[in-house]
C-alpha cells in the first residue's frame, strides 16, 4: 500500500500536553463541556465547537461548525501550532500499562479506501458521517487519524525501531496516565526509504475510526467532482492515519446494557436463554469472561456466567464472533432487539469503565422499573478482526474498543 507523507499543522514545542485530546466522539455533549472547562487550549474545543455556546445552541448550526475553523485559525496566528515546511513522517507511541505500540503517521489515500486495500468491518451511521464531513469542510482540515493496523513487518518494524533511538518532539503523560511520545520523520531519505517499505504492506485495516474514514472519503468525492484540472495529487485524495502492527495492539470488550426484559418475568427470560446458554450462579462480586464463548450476566443484583452451549457455536468469521452469538440468539429472538444500531433499548459501554459501570446503569433502569441486564463480553481478538475484514464481512455494531485511544490535535492534514 501507498503511504503518503504531509505538511502537518502539529502542536509548537511545549503545548502539546495541554493541546492532545481524546477524540470527539468519546464523550457525550455535557461530558465535552466539562472536559474543556479550564482547559483553552484542549483540541476538543475545536473538534467539539459546540462546547462554546450555550446548551441550548443547535449544535449542528452552521455557526457551530464555522466557530471550530475560527478556533483553529485563531491558534495557528498565535502560534499554538505550526506548520511543517516540508511533507514529512511521523511516529506516535503510546504507552499504557506497560504496553507500548508504536504507528506511523501518515495519510493514506482514498482510492486505497475504495478499492478495499484499505478494509473496513463496521458499518457506519449517516447521521454521524454527516457532522464529520460538514467539521472537515469548515476546517478544511482532517483532524482526527484514522487508527489503521496491519499484519506486522519485520521491515518497517527495523526502520521505526531505528527511529525510535533519536530524541522524540514530544515526551508526556496525559491525565489519564497514558504516556505519549512522537518523532518526527524529516530527513527525505529515510521518509523514502519508509515509504517504500510499506509497499510491500498488502492492506490495512480500519481499527477505529470508520465514520471519521467514511467522512474523509465523501469529502474527497465532493471535491474531485468540483475540481476539474485535478491531477490526483491534490491533499483532498488522501486521510490522516495512523499504522500500528497488530501485535502490538489489545482489544477491550464491548459490553451491553439492555434496559428491560422484554415483558418476560425474569424467571421466563432466563428460562429462554438456558436453551442457548449454560447458566451458572456466581457468588464473586462480579464476574469477568475468561474465554471465548463465555459471558457474565448482571441481572437483579446478581451476577451469572453464561457460556454458549456447543451446538450453536459457529467457525463463520462473523457468525462464530461472541457479538453476534449474543446478538443472533438472545437479543434478537428474546429481547427483541433487532436492529442494535438503532434499537433506544440497548446501550453499549466500553470495557475501560469497568463491570462496575454495568451494574450501575442497570440497578439505574431498574430504579425507573426494569428489569434491566448487563453483558459482560470477551473480548474480540485482533486475529478475529482480521478475518472478518478478509472476507469482506462486517462484525455486529461495537464488536470493539480500543486502548489507549489515539489523541486528536497532535497532527492536523490541510486539505488545500
Amino acid at each position: 500500500m501507498r503511504i503518503h507523507p504531509f505538511k502537518a499543522v502539529r502542536p509548537a514545542d511545549g503545548v502539546a500536553c495541554e493541546v492532545a485530546a481524546l477524540p470527539y466522539d468519546v464523550y457525550d455533549r455535557a461530558e465535552a463541556a466539562a472536559a474543556v472547562a479550564g482547559k483553552p487550549l484542549s483540541f476538543l474545543n475545536i473538534d467539539r465547537p459546540e462546547t462554546q455556546f450555550d446548551p441550548e445552541m443547535d449544535m449542528y448550526a452552521d455557526e457551530v461548525y464555522e466557530k471550530g475553523r475560527d478556533l483553529l485559525r485563531e491558534r495557528i496566528a498565535d502560534g499554538t501550532f505550526v506548520r511543517e515546511d516540508a511533507p514529512c513522517l511521523f511516529l506516535y507511541e503510546l504507552v499504557m500499562d506497560g504496553r507500548s505500540q508504536v504507528g506511523v503517521v501518515t495519510c493514506c489515500a482514498v482510492d486505497e479506501y475504495e478499492n478495499g486495500t484499505i478494509k473496513k468491518h463496521e458499518n457506519t451511521l449517516e447521521k454521524k458521517e454527516r457532522d464529520r464531513i460538514r467539521h472537515i469542510d469548515a476546517l478544511d482540515a482532517q483532524t482526527g487519524p484514522i487508527f489503521l493496523t496491519y499484519r506486522d513487518n519485520t521491515t518497517v518494524d527495523a526502520l521505526v525501531n531505528g527511529v525510535r533511538t533519536e530524541a522524540p518532539l514530544y515526551d508526556f503523560v496525559s491525565e489519564d496516565g497514558i504516556a505519549h511520545r512522537v518523532w518526527r520523520i524529516a530527513d527525505p531519505e529515510k521518509v523514502n526509504t519508509l515509504v517504500e517499505a510499506f509497499v510491500d504492506v498488502p492492506a490495512a485495516y480500519i481499527a477505529d475510526g470508520h465514520h471519521r474514514a467514511a467522512s474523509a472519503v465523501k469529502v474527497s468525492r465532493a471535491r474531485r467532482a468540483a475540481c476539474s484540472d485535478r491531477t490526483g495529487d491534490e491533499e483532498f485524495n488522501y486521510f490522516l492515519s495512523v499504522l500500528f502492527p497488530a501485535g502490538q495492539l489489545a482489544i477491550l470488550p464491548y459490553n451491553r446494557v439492555v434496559r428491560d426484559l422484554n415483558g418476560l418475568t425474569v424467571e421466563e427470560f432466563l428460562n429462554k436463554l438456558q436453551e442457548k446458554y449454560e447458566i451458572l450462579h456466581v457468588q464473586e462480586p462480579q464476574l469477568e469472561p475468561i474465554e471465548k464463548g463465555a459471558m457474565g450476566m448482571y441481572l437483579q443484583g446478581r451476577w451469572y456466567g453464561l457460556g454458549i452451549r456447543p451446538e450453536f457455536e459457529s467457525d463463520d468469521p462473523v457468525g462464530g464472533l461472541d457479538a453476534s452469538l449474543l446478538q443472533d440468539h438472545v437479543l434478537s429472538p428474546i429481547l427483541g432487539i433487532e436492529d442494535p444500531r438503532t434499537s433506544g433499548r440497548i446501550e453499549f459501554v466500553g470495557g475501560i469503565r469497568g463491570l462496575g459501570e454495568l451494574e450501575r446503569k442497570v440497578k439505574a433502569y431498574d430504579a425507573e422499573g426494569g428489569p434491566a441486564v448487563a453483558f459482560a463480553m470477551f473480548p474480540t481478538a485482533i486475529e478475529e478482526l482480521l478475518a472478518v475484514a478478509d472476507a469482506g464481512m462486517l462484525m455486529p455494531p461495537k464488536s470493539t474498543w480500543f486502548e489507549p485511544k489515539l489523541r486528536s490535535g497532535l497532527f492536523i492534514h490541510e486539505l488545500s
